[in-house]
């Protein structure tokens, strides 16, 4: 502490920066060769530095790059402070080719993104390794310099060692993009709401100043007839950002009465808000040459980090809750380079990737809705909304609730690309005949002649009606209550068995100790009587359980001891209300998941 205080006061009132610079030296050495293990010895001599840093600003480029230099060792093992940070910042906005950024400043940005665990309570740390980054991109290799880097913060292994890393990596990105759109950001402080866009109108709030607001399209003669009708009254005030125009009226009778026909305050559709006409969808964002860059960087960033398999998950889990502004999500430039990442996602088999396509909860839209045909981020025909719907059907929790989904939302999108030989869409459309989602006589047959009209939409309907042929003789009464296969009988000879007769009498199904695994599920759910199903020690899975959970509602006994279903799939089984008896003996069951299943 006497040592500290000596050099606190010496530096406090420096006369040559030869003499400091010698005495931030022997600071540093007297830190490090210490006996004493207290964090508070290694702080001291940072915090001393940055006060020192912040009270002389007239400091040359060589006094920088010195004392940065000098305190490297101290950075080993410890975060720069605030001020620190925000000299550290300026040196990379100032000097991004110095060989300090990438001799001192790599190890420290190393050490922050593997140890850090919450940027909100050390914003400046994010700022640094924000601009750390951006220096790395001034480089003249650019890309492949920051690509180098984060590979090294990855690691040589197919499995990232540091869990903190994806997280602030994402965190930095995310606050880099958010700082690009900040202007347009900014200037909608007095710009309608979500939810004043959805409903075309201004609710009451404390805005300053507190005057109503309206979203006028980018149409000159919409603009042109909205100024012959406010001839008569004070003419408005109109702040244009990025080409929305927000029309400022100075009437606030005619706000309370405008007010007052609201009657919806849920959240709307942040979808709805940027499809509310045609222009908005369209709309034109400039940035400046510095936000282009930062936006071209760190949306390249996030498409590395999408290309690692094992980040992938997580990388999905983030970006789920869609964590970017609107003035994002209506730039062009910004979801053409952002559709890498969320192609990497539908291209990925593993659940826990393409589930995250969808909306975080209900009544709000995920990446699934925004880049399908008629979302603001769509710039194709469909390609990558007929990806995801492909991977999301294979996996999906609610089949069933999954095609009702799409034939009241996208039934046209679908029947559009079926048209055009789409083989998914295709399937989707003899799914939703299959199981009666749609309910118009008149649609069912439209679907029917967008089927028949393409060669494989025309193979794929016949086949549907020939399971449906099957399908009647099938549940025609008769046939034995009880059948029990063999032992080692496979999914084909259920499937020859079920086509060989009629079996709607059948309750009691006995599939214990055979080979049938989940697919055997497309003919079980054919049956309209049974009550009883047994399945032991056989190779009946997750998906299975799925199909079984929407459709045989009439079930009771289900045996599912000895097979490898999961947590995942067992709590699909919460909608069989008429189960009376489960057994889950010798499953992957959780004690979580038997509560809910209680």
């Amino acid at each position: 502490q006497k040592k500290i205080y000596k050099y606190k006061k010496v530096l406090s009132n420096p006369s040559r920066w030869e003499v400091v610079l010698k005495e931030i030296r022997t600071l540093v050495d007297m830190a490090l060769t210490s006996p004493l293990q207290d964090d508070s010895i290694h702080q001291a001599p940072l915090e001393i530095v940055s006060k020192l840093l912040s009270e002389n600003n007239n400091l040359t480029t060589q006094d920088h790059e010195s004392i940065i230099v000098a305190i490297a060792p101290l950075l080993e093992n410890n975060h720069p402070p605030p001020d620190l940070c925000e000299f550290f910042c300026k040196h990379c906005r100032e000097r991004p080719r110095s060989m300090v950024v990438i001799e001192v400043f790599t190890p420290v940005v190393q050490r922050i993104l593997k140890h850090n665990m919450d940027f909100g309570k050390c914003p400046r740390l994010r700022l640094f390794t924000q601009e750390y980054i951006l220096s790395l991109n001034e480089l003249n290799a650019g890309m492949e310099v920051v690509k180098k880097f984060i590979h090294s913060m990855h690691g040589p292994t197919g499995q990232c060692p540091h869990p903190r890393v994806l997280p602030n990596l994402v965190a930095v990105c995310l606050a880099a993009i958010y700082s690009c759109y900040e202007e347009f950001i900014n200037s909608r402080d007095n710009s309608p709401s979500l939810k004043e866009i959805r409903n075309g109108c201004q609710q009451q709030c404390d805005r300053k100043p507190n005057l109503p607001l309206r979203l006028l399209h980018t149409s000159p003669d919409l603009v042109s007839q909205e100024a012959t009708l406010t001839e008569s009254r004070l003419k408005p005030v109109i702040v244009t950002s990025n080409e929305i125009h927000v029309e400022v009226e100075r009437n606030n009778t005619a706000n309370q009465k405008m007010t007052a026909g609201v009657g919806n305050d849920s959240e709307p559709n942040l979808i709805d808000c940027l499809m509310v006409s045609p222009t908005c969808s369209t709309m034109s964002i400039e940035l400046s040459a510095q936000a282009d860059r930062i936006l071209g960087c760190y949306v390249e960033i996030l498409k590395m980090l999408s290309d690692y398999d094992d980040w992938r998950p997580a990388l999905a889990s983030l970006l789920q809750p869609i964590p970017f502004p609107k003035e994002a999500l209506a730039h062009e430039k910004f979801t053409k380079e952002l559709k890498y990442v969320i192609q990497r996602f539908a291209e990925d088999p593993r659940q826990e990737v393409h589930s995250c396509l969808l909306s975080v909860r209900a009544g709000k839209d995920g990446w699934f809705q925004l880049y399908s045909p008629g979302g603001v981020a769509c710039d194709d025909d469909g390609e990558l909304f007929a990806s995801m719907v492909h991977i999301l059907m294979g996996s999906c929790y609610k089949t069933k609730k999954f095609l009702l989904s799409l034939a009241e939302n996208k039934l046209g999108p679908c029947m559009l690309l079926a048209l055009r030989g789409n083989q998914t869409m295709v399937e989707i459309l003899c799914l939703m005949l299959e199981y009666n989602i749609i309910d118009n006589n008149d649609t069912q047959l439209q679907i029917i002649s967008t089927l028949e009209s393409t060669d494989v939409g025309k193979r794929m309907y016949e086949q549907l009606c020939e399971r449906q042929r099957e399908l009647k003789e099938l549940q025609r009464k008769g046939g034995p209550t009880r059948l029990t296969l063999p032992s080692k009988s496979t999914d084909a000879d259920l499937a020859r068995l079920l086509s060989s007769g009629s079996f709607g009498n059948l309750e009691n199904l006995s599939l214990a100790f055979t080979n049938v695994t989940s697919a055997c599920a497309e003919h079980l759910i054919k049956l309209p009587s049974l009550k009883q199903l047994n399945l032991w020690s056989t190779q009946f899975g997750d998906a299975g359980l799925r199909l079984l959970s929407e459709h045989l509602t009439m079930l009771q006994v289900l045996n599912l001891c000895e097979t490898p279903v999961t947590d995942a799939g067992l709590l699909a089984l919460s909608s069989m209300k008429s189960l009376c008896s489960l057994n889950m003996n010798s499953t992957k069951l959780s004690a979580d998941t038997y509560e809910d299943l209680k």
